[in-house]
């Protein structure tokens, strides 16, 4: 379809407001981006410490062995490298949200595919959850992200035709 065509809607192109569910996909994102960016920063602020101690207090809490089990395995590979790591991740993490959100609130083609690929990928893990786990959460994420890829889908839709 091209600017010449009688049915080429040019507000669709420039005009954010003309993609419905963009801005709350946008602001759902932005939101995640906000969250990890405060995590990152906990854990860099708190650094390996804290942590540690909140995880011996799981394991005696929860009457645990503390030499062998997944959290005996974290509370072990705690370090402050291992810390810095995860931070990074989650501070990439959150970037990456924040950016998406940008670029949905500013009706940017390359954000609605990132959204679409990045809620799509999702979509193979709420699956397997719904499998081992039935119950309305997992219902109710997987039909959200349903929802996501269908709304950034039809925006890339739109926009090719």
């Amino acid at each position: 379809m091209t600017p010449t065509d009688p049915d080429y809607d040019s507000d669709y192109d420039s005009d954010p407001k003309a993609h419905p569910g963009l801005h709350l996909i946008a602001a759902v994102e932005a939101t995640k981006g906000v969250l990890a960016l405060s995590a990152a920063s906990g854990l860099e602020l708190l650094g390996p410490a804290p942590l540690q101690r909140w995880i011996e207090e799981l394991i005696k809490r929860f009457h645990l062995d503390p030499e062998h089990g997944s959290l005996a395995w974290l509370a072990h590979a705690i370090d402050p490298h291992a810390v810095h790591l995860a931070a990074g991740v989650v501070l990439a993490y959150g970037l990456l949200h924040l950016i998406e959100a940008w670029g949905l609130w500013k009706a940017k083609a390359w954000a609605s595919w990132l959204g679409c690929l990045g809620a799509a990928a999702y979509l193979p893990f709420d699956l397997y959850a719904l499998y081992r786990h039935p119950g309305w959460l997992a219902i109710a994420v997987l039909i959200i992200n349903v929802i996501v890829v269908w709304v950034l889908g039809r925006d890339l839709f739109k926009r090719r035709h």
